[in-house]
């Protein structure tokens, strides 16, 4: 693979920031509610872009970056769509008017750029200082295959996120979402909306998506420009992406069967990475366009089982699944299921 150049790196994060900004624009001018004609325009215009920018990156850099790009890219967008799962069922926890959901979408999409950007960084020294950081990696996403079977039939507790908890605990709060504001003024007081409340529950969430998703998108890829751009354009397309599969998410009911395949079959390349490089060079690698061909089989697949089952069994629905939220098994009364999410 040829090198980076170091101006197609600033071209590329120019041009995310200017995706981002016109997006941001877009949604938060005129706040709206989003519908199917939308949505797929703005999906076809991000799923256009984001294979757009691998041909480029592929003629700038060789086939093997475009080949690395195109792999970590579905890998994203596979894991992304357990995000949409998540943000429905905070949408609905909080009540969120459905013409401020996109806004709100945006501002964590950003803060979750931000985080997996920490973590880009940290993943790429750590395999730069440590030779058994492949393996590491690979057992990390192998626990995290088992657990997505074992939680598979369970719902993410949005009550049970520690920084909204805390947020609800020492801020003033008011019950009205004030046009979409984030803060407000109230009764003579500064004051935050349940808006604040929802944002920081899709940002401190996806820091538990990408405590996964960064460690699966290095098995495809060992560098960090191609684990960046993976992870930004399938991140940028999510808020279209979410308006559009909306309805269809409860139908994939063997989607936590078809993301524990792809990310053992990531964690097993990652350690035979590890032993191929540390122990023999006898042990066999499993070669980047094998990987694609074998995570785009497990998507088709999986999404077609899903729709013939719910079609023979149309009262089955699938779960959001965050094997990393610590689930309270607490015993609520009436009065405390009547309470409402956006109070102090």
């Amino acid at each position: 693979m040829n090198p980076i150049p170091g101006w197609f790196w600033g071209a590329t994060i120019a041009f995310i920031v200017v995706l981002f900004v016109f997006d941001l624009f877009v949604a938060v001018r005129r706040p709206h509610v989003v519908h199917l004609r939308e949505a797929t325009l703005w999906s076809v215009f991000y799923v256009a872009i984001a294979l757009a920018f691998g041909g480029v990156l592929w003629a700038v850099s060789g086939a093997a970056a475009g080949t690395e790009y195109f792999a970590g890219w579905v890998v994203e967008k596979s894991l992304s769509i357990d995000n949409l799962f998540v943000f429905v069922i905070i949408f609905a926890r909080f009540t969120v008017p459905e013409e401020f959901q996109q806004k709100v979408l945006l501002f964590g999409i950003a803060a979750a750029l931000s985080l997996r950007c920490v973590f880009i960084a940290i993943g790429a020294a750590a395999i730069g200082m440590f030779s058994w950081t492949f393996l590491f990696f690979g057992l990390v996403l192998l626990w995290t295959a088992v657990q997505l079977i074992r939680h598979r039939n369970d719902e993410p507790d949005v009550d049970d996120n520690a920084i909204v908890r805390y947020a609800r605990r020492v801020l003033p709060m008011t019950n009205d979402f004030h046009g979409g504001r984030m803060v407000t003024h109230e009764s003579g007081r500064r004051v935050v909306t349940p808006l604040l409340l929802v944002f920081l529950a899709i940002g401190s969430t996806d820091i538990m998506f990408a405590l996964d998703s960064i460690p699966a998108v290095f098995g495809v890829t060992r560098e960090p420009f191609i684990v960046f751009t993976a992870n930004a354009f399938a991140l940028l397309g999510l808020r279209a992406l979410f308006f559009l599969v909306e309805g269809l998410l409860e139908r994939l009911v063997y989607l936590a069967l078809g993301l524990s395949a792809i990310l053992a079959f990531i964690g097993v390349k990652l350690i035979l990475h590890f032993a191929h490089e540390n122990i023999s060079a006898d042990v066999p690698e499993i070669p980047i366009p094998l990987s694609l061909l074998v995570i785009l089989a497990v998507l088709t697949v999986t999404s077609i089982a899903s729709l013939i089952r719910v079609r023979k069994h149309p009262e089955e629905r699938a779960h959001a699944i965050v094997v990393t939220v610590h689930r309270r098994d607490r015993e609520e009364s009436p009065e405390a299921g009547d309470e409402t999410p956006t109070g102090p």
